[in-house]
């Protein structure tokens, strides 16, 4: 008895076994790839960088010891990964956050204004890109501080001088009074004579040195790392503005003004101690969506300075 003959396989099949055969392994290969990938080494170091340009508008980082703004903060995107501006490990689990112009790194206090929860931020890379933003944060402080993943929330950055001193001065680059240390001398022996009046009763010696110049303690390890530590307060959403600048001379602020004369600025006098100052801002603004149709008018009409705050 034969054993019967089986059909061959259709063309049309073989086909359809081959397709399924490379998606199967082009699937393996993408999962496969990313872990070959050499991730850069963390190399943290103190950052403050040259002017740049993002989205037509110039920034100028600077060291900052005093920083209190309002505005809006939205997440850093889920596919980010590498290391941050200023060499270390980018983490979306840690308190971090990007900001355009403050030293990196910076530590400072991060409020959103419509849950009042608050909680400390290392700032350690730049961005964020947007000129619609004061901040960008890492998801874990999103999710601290309930601010929307896909969305943005009214914040408070404050800047804490003393942790930021302490953070730079941890890593290499930082800037340091350059000192120099007085050359160490040899002891010297010399011969006192008796004081007069006093019977000489053989000389005395007196040694003297110069005193050993104190040394740098070792530099400590950053910390790269901060507390997951909230705090609540009471929420104080505010007002959303944009704000255009502020002028000593009224002259100046009505230039400003006539440049975006549609939009609905206005002057404002301010006190800065014993200096009167004119605003020129437009506001209140209903919603976000609106505050960012007017910024980017007011970026268009030349004024590049422009903001949206909170008040």
């Amino acid at each position: 008895m034969t054993a019967p003959t089986l059909p061959a396989p259709s063309p049309s099949l073989r086909d359809n076994r081959g397709r399924h055969a490379a998606r199967i392994a082009s699937l393996l290969l993408i999962l496969i790839l990313p872990s070959c990938v050499q991730q850069p080494d963390p190399r943290p170091i103190y950052h403050l960088g040259t002017p740049y340009q993002a989205s037509g508008v110039w920034h100028y980082p600077r060291e900052a010891t005093q920083f209190d703004e309002t505005g809006l903060a939205s997440v850093m995107a889920t596919n980010r990964s590498g290391l941050t501006t200023n060499g270390e490990a980018f983490d979306q689990t840690a308190l971090i956050a990007a900001h355009p112009t403050l030293q990196l790194p910076a530590i400072a206090r991060l409020t959103n204004l419509e849950t009042g929860l608050s909680t400390t931020v290392r700032i350690n890379d730049r961005g964020t890109g947007n000129p619609a933003r004061l901040v960008e944060v890492s998801r874990r402080t999103a999710e601290l501080l309930r601010i929307p993943a896909n969305g943005t929330a009214r914040v408070r950055l404050t800047l804490l001088p003393e942790p930021s001193r302490e953070a730079a001065e941890a890593l290499p680059g930082a800037p340091s009074l350059a000192m120099t240390a007085a050359p160490r001398a040899s002891i010297q022996t010399t011969e006192l004579a008796p004081p007069p009046g006093v019977r000489d009763g053989g000389a005395r010696s007196a040694s003297f040195a110069t005193p050993t110049p104190t040394t740098d303690p070792a530099r400590s390890a950053p910390v790269l790392r901060l507390p997951e530590t909230v705090t609540q307060d009471i929420p104080r959403p505010g007002q959303l503005m944009m704000r255009l600048g502020t002028f000593e001379v009224y002259q100046f602020a009505t230039i400003q003004q006539s440049r975006v004369a549609g939009l609905g600025a206005r002057i404002t006098r301010t006190q800065q101690g014993r200096t009167r100052q004119f605003r020129v801002e437009i506001g209140p603004i209903d919603d976000t969506a609106r505050a960012e149709a007017l910024l980017s008018q007011t970026l268009a009409a030349g004024i590049p300075d422009a903001r949206i705050v909170v008040e």
